[in-house]
């Protein structure tokens, strides 16, 4: 039972409640939705698996406290941990995030709507163990499925309109608010409760950006949305146990968010809740690269293939220029150092760089062993050194446009020679107007980080499972999550 409300209390503010009554009660109803949110399901998953590879990662996974044991607690894919619903939140959602691979939707705020799933995932199964042990029933992957279309559309509706970086805030603020709302809907909480628990989300001290640029890039953006969605379950426990809320918390005059961190400016909505967001999310397909480069890195790729036709070598390049959109010019165009891997993914010169001298990009390509290699390392700076961005007007107004959304860019090099090569790339695979082209290879991703993990008779069962809607949103969320288990 929720605190009580003063009767004096002031109505909450429309934001908290619109987002706690489509959490709670709208109906999806887009096919398309859900299609798309099943493959997101097993990208996500397959992201995570991935990560499993990567120590900087796996030192963070695991109970708090070791050898902690939780009853009904809910599994973590790819590990023996049994843990409780909060620090498998974390656990989930930062092997989701950790190689900057899972899905991405960009607005005048970016992100990765997937990051959600840690919090969903890990609430849902939790939830159903302990359903279970009690003789009441689990809930089902449609149930997962429904979150999910759900979060994303929480979190992509208010990135629409609304930039949080411009203001120095880390895009994980909407991860946060969006699987609040939704593990608020998993548990069955009350309207009154959900509100309670959003406002606490907006309420917290947000998480500022500075970890994502020099000189602070580091890898605390690889566990922020594991850190968010860890956040968000347990203000929404709080709530079920009667935590209250604060009703103007965006609103408030000198302490609500709205004058405390958004200098002054109340949030603007481009469409009412929906489906829209997972309609529209894009899917990291081929490369780990930040999305504002993928299109760069595919042009670039083009490149290489021509050199080798050509029987010309990387090193012939004079100059090259990329034609890029705003957003880009912001977040990954970088000069001169870079220190770490979570510093490289996030320059587009480095992207460009490696496919142009190596025909790949692969996540290892980030690391020290790569970078730092004494004969590797001052190639890649050296290609470095010989590429600019610029803006291209077109490509950003397209960015924005919510009919197109693409995520251009434009490729041109200048060979010693003189000659002249140029690639353009408009729509990344993975965007949805290249759905048909990129599923395909998405599933191809997936089972390659299946490969990872399992013997192929596990991976047999996991596929028949995840790659047919008949058996997977009837399945109870513990049997399909024990597919994934060692």
């Amino acid at each position: 039972m929720s605190s009580p409300i003063p009767a004096n209390s002031p109505a909450p503010d429309p934001v908290l409640s619109d987002i706690a009554d489509y959490a709670l009660d709208s109906k999806i109803e887009s096919d398309l939705a859900y299609t798309t949110a099943r493959f997101c399901l097993i990208d996500t998953l397959g992201c995570g698996l991935e990560a499993l590879d990567y120590p900087a990662c796996t030192k963070l996974l695991g109970p708090i406290v070791p050898g902690t044991t939780v009853p009904n607690g809910a599994r973590v894919p790819g590990t023996d941990f049994v843990l409780d619903p909060v620090q498998a939140a974390f656990n989930i959602g930062t092997l989701i995030r950790w190689l900057d691979f899972n899905d991405t939707f960009l607005a005048a705020e970016w992100g990765h709507p997937s990051d959600n799933l840690g919090a969903i995932l890990a609430v849902a199964d939790w939830l159903s163990r302990s359903n279970l042990a009690a003789d009441k029933p689990p809930l089902l992957m449609r149930d997962v499925l429904t979150a999910m279309i759900k979060a994303h559309e929480i979190q992509g509706c208010l990135a629409l309109e609304n930039s949080f970086n411009q203001v120095g805030l880390d895009h994980v603020v909407l991860v946060k608010v969006a699987s609040t709302a939704v593990v608020c809907s998993l548990l069955g909480l009350t309207r009154e409760q959900t509100i309670n628990a959003i406002s606490n989300a907006w309420i917290d001290g947000q998480s500022l950006r500075t970890y994502r640029h020099a000189p602070n890039t580091g890898s605390r953006k690889s566990w922020a949305a594991g850190d968010a969605t860890s956040r968000a379950v347990r203000l929404a426990l709080m709530a079920r146990a009667g935590e209250m809320g604060y009703p103007t918390a965006l609103t408030a005059k000198t302490w609500g968010f709205y004058e405390a961190s958004f200098r002054g400016r109340e949030f603007k909505f481009q469409r009412p809740y929906g489906s829209y967001v997972m309609e529209n999310v894009l899917f990291k397909i081929s490369y780990p690269a930040e999305f504002h480069a993928q299109a760069a890195v595919e042009a670039a790729m083009k490149i290489r293939r021509r050199l080798d036709q050509a029987q010309l070598s990387s090193q012939s390049i004079k100059e090259i220029k990329i034609h890029t959109h705003q957003a880009c010019l912001r977040i990954i165009d970088k000069k001169g150092p870079l220190s770490n891997p979570a510093d490289r993914d996030h320059c587009i010169q480095y992207m460009v760089a490696i496919p142009l001298l190596f025909a790949r990009l692969t996540a290892a390509d980030y690391e020290d062993a790569i970078a730092l290699d004494p004969e590797i390392g001052p190639r890649i700076d050296q290609l470095r050194a010989r590429i600019e961005c610029v803006e291209n007007p077109r490509f950003t107004r397209d960015y924005l446009d919510p009919e197109k959304r693409s995520i251009a860019n434009a490729l041109r090099a200048v060979l010693e020679d003189g000659t002249v090569l140029e690639e353009t790339v408009e729509y990344p695979i993975g965007h949805r107007r290249r759905r048909e082209e990129g599923m395909p290879l998405l599933v191809e991703k997936f089972k390659s980080n299946l490969r990872r993990r399992f013997s192929s008779e596990q991976q047999e069962r996991i596929l028949a499972a995840s790659l047919s809607p008949a058996r997977l949103d009837p399945m109870p969320v513990p049997d399909y999550v024990n597919l994934y288990l060692p």
